[in-house]
Formats: C-alpha cells, sequence, structure tokens
C-alpha cells in the first residue's frame, strides 16, 4: 500500500506540472495578442486584427512560423551550450511557477493546487529564478559574436543587481510573518490583513524590482534593439528565439503571481462576499488568477508609459536607490519588532504610508542620483569642458 501512494503522489505531480507548464505556455502565446492589443489602444492603432475573428489566432500563426522558421545554426559557436541555453531559462521559469499555491489543500479535485511545496517556499523560488540568468548569460557568450556577449553581461550584472533589491525587500515581510512557506503567508494575510497594508516600503521596492528581473520597459537593456542590435539574441532565430520569448513572458507570469500571493493575499479572495456566496473566498485559482492579470496590465501599461533607461542609469537606480530604501525597509521592520511588538502592526503601516508618500514627494531631489551622469577630466586637455560617460 505505501508503494502505491508514493507511486500515485509521483504521477499526479506530474501530470500536475504537465497542466502547469501548458496552462503558462498557452497565458504566454494570448499575453502576446493582448500585449499587442493594448499596446495599439493605448497608442491609438489597431493592432494585429487579421488572422481569425478579432485576430484571436494571431498566436498560433506566430507559433507556427517560429517553429517551421530557418534554425540558423553559427559556424564559431559552441553548439552544446548554444542549443542549452534557451532550455535553462524556459525551464527555470517553467519550474519556479509550480510553488505558488493557487488554492487550499485539496481543492483541486482532491489534489493540492501546487505542483510542490516547499517550507522555504519563498527562498527557493528566488533561488530557481535566479538560476535563469544562466540561459541570457551562456546564449550571449555561446554566440561567439561581440553583440550578444555584451547583451549578455549586461543582464548579467543587471539581473544580479535588482535581485539583491528584490530579496531585501521582502525580508521585512518574511519577519512580520516568521516563515518562508507560501501556505504560511497567505494564512498569515488571511487573518490579519494583506501584507501591502503594512509592508507598502518594501512593495514598492520590489515592484520596481520586478520589472528589472524580468527585463521590462523601462529595464529592457538586455535586449535594447536601438543599441546592441538585439542584445544576447542576436545569433538566434526560429524557435530558440522563441523559447527565449517565452521564459521572458513565464517570468512575467511568476512575478505577478509572487506580487499577489506575497502582499496581496494569494488565492484567498474578499471574506465580505462569504455572506453572498459561501466559501467563494477560498475558491482555487479564481483569485489568483484575477490579481495576476491586474499585474501583467500593469506591466503592459509601464511598457506603453516610459521611455528606456540608459544602463548607467539603471545601475546607479538599482545601487544608489532602491538597494538602500530596501534595507532601510528591512532595518525598521525589525527595529519595530523588536521594541515595539506590543503596540500592534498599524503604526508599521502607518510608517510604510509615509515612506512611500515621502519617496514620491522626493522624487525630482532623489532623480540625481541616478540621472546625473558620472564626469572625467579630459586627460589630455585638463582645462577642456568634461564630458558625460554614456553620450552627450
Amino acid at each position: 500500500m505505501p508503494d502505491t501512494a508514493w507511486w500515485l503522489d509521483l504521477l499526479w505531480t506530474v501530470v500536475k506540472g504537465v497542466l502547469v507548464a501548458l496552462a503558462l505556455l498557452t497565458t504566454f502565446a494570448y499575453m502576446t495578442l493582448v500585449e499587442r492589443r493594448l499596446l495599439a489602444r493605448m497608442q491609438i492603432r489597431w493592432g494585429p486584427n487579421r488572422v481569425g475573428p478579432m485576430g484571436l489566432l494571431q498566436p498560433l500563426a506566430d507559433a507556427i512560423k517560429s517553429i517551421f522558421k530557418e534554425d540558423l545554426r553559427i559556424t564559431k559557436a559552441d553548439q552544446l551550450v548554444y542549443t542549452l541555453a534557451p532550455l535553462i531559462a524556459i525551464t527555470c521559469a517553467l519550474t519556479a511557477f509550480g510553488g505558488i499555491p493557487a488554492g487550499p489543500a485539496g481543492s483541486f479535485f482532491g489534489l493540492n493546487p501546487w505542483v510542490y511545496s516547499l517550507d522555504v517556499g519563498v527562498i527557493g523560488l528566488l533561488a530557481i529564478t535566479s538560476m535563469g540568468v544562466y540561459g541570457i548569460f551562456l546564449g550571449g557568450w555561446a554566440s561567439g559574436s561581440k553583440y550578444p556577449l555584451l547583451g549578455g553581461l549586461r543582464s548579467a550584472a543587471q539581473i544580479i543587481s535588482y535581485e539583491l533589491g528584490m530579496g531585501i525587500s521582502i525580508l521585512g515581510l518574511l519577519m512580520l510573518v516568521g516563515s518562508t512557506s507560501f501556505q504560511a503567508l497567505v494564512g498569515w494575510q488571511a487573518t490579519n490583513g494583506w501584507l501591502i497594508v503594512f509592508q507598502m516600503f518594501a512593495f514598492a521596492t520590489f515592484l520596481v524590482s520586478s520589472f528589472a528581473e524580468v527585463n521590462r520597459t523601462p529595464f529592457d537593456l538586455p535586449e535594447a534593439e536601438q543599441e546592441l542590435v538585439a542584445g544576447y539574441l542576436t545569433e538566434y532565430s526560429a524557435i530558440k528565439w522563441a523559447l527565449f520569448q517565452m521564459a521572458e513572458y513565464v517570468n512575467m507570469i511568476t512575478a505577478s503571481a509572487l506580487m499577489a500571493t506575497l502582499f496581496f493575499g494569494g488565492y484567498k479572495g474578499p471574506v465580505f462576499l462569504e455572506g453572498v456566496i459561501p466559501g467563494i473566498s477560498n475558491w482555487p485559482f479564481v483569485w489568483l488568477i484575477a490579481k495576476i492579470a491586474f499585474f501583467l496590465f500593469l506591466f503592459i501599461w509601464v511598457r506603453a508609459t516610459l521611455p528606456r533607461l540608459r544602463y548607467d542609469q539603471l545601475m546607479r537606480f538599482g545601487w544608489k536607490l532602491i538597494f538602500p530604501l530596501a534595507l532601510v525597509n528591512t532595518v525598521v521592520t525589525g527595529f519595530y519588532l523588536t521594541y515595539f511588538r506590543g503596540a500592534g502592526l498599524w503604526p508599521l503601516a502607518v510608517l510604510g504610508l509615509i515612506g512611500v508618500v515621502l519617496l514620491i514627494a522626493l522624487s525630482d531631489r532623489a532623480r540625481t542620483l541616478w540621472n546625473t551622469p558620472t564626469h572625467r577630466p579630459d586627460l589630455e586637455n585638463p582645462t577642456a569642458p568634461t564630458r558625460p560617460i554614456g553620450g552627450d
């Protein structure tokens, strides 16, 4: 009997993993259509509308084109690493999402609505997503061309830099809950309220770091078509190129699910609706998908709104603003929980709100931290005017 139970658990885990992968890839396909239509609406144009009714078959046409397009092989590329790089990127992206709970235990036809559950769930997910940078860097290095190599180096520096701000942003949140398990985080919020209320400042830094982690505007420097042809993707085509695009969109979905779970109650819905429809707040998938959809719209909205940062601005923004602010929030939260825990959590919420208001009010002054370029003297002519690094 125990042997049978073990095999059944393994079978259902594999089935759930396949279902999650199919759901994410389908979402990726139609997110490309949704994004193009939303960007078109924001820019007062039509967007894709010819392939199928209302353009709904456009993702299928794109998939067929990617599969049957010629897969170019670079003569001087390291063929093994060149092929493995996009597979590493998409594998890490798909694996990370499996640890996020989409409902209460046993709510998916008697099964748990997650692929795997770790006691260190948050740390495990961040570790898996961090591995995705290897796909980007190795893809740029293995191509044997200087443009992909430069794009890979820029990507690695960007992602590693903003991972620090992202990780430190959630330390205060984890201190509040006292656990790194996703189920514990959701349960705590069901009892005490959404963590966005008590960690508003942490959410602000985490949100910005998420944009940089998934290479979205205004932090899309890894591709930067106007500057590096296409970054680490320059020498890729056909399905390998598509795998990198899949990884980017799946990472965006994972980041949305992570923000929804950490700060907005996860799969739990509004409790006041229980009086109308009993049990509605615990429906699996529904509330998590709705929250993910909101953040995906936010990613698209920002892309249509903000211009790309210059690379030196991006690095200064991460190291001189996001990292110190996340560290300050962690120290303040730890100090409060150590000496003033008996006063309750609402003073902490007020401190977070004050911090966000001050950050917005002082944004013009803070902008000099990343906008002002570093100057160097002209060594041949010391009396000449200095020239900013990175362009005029």
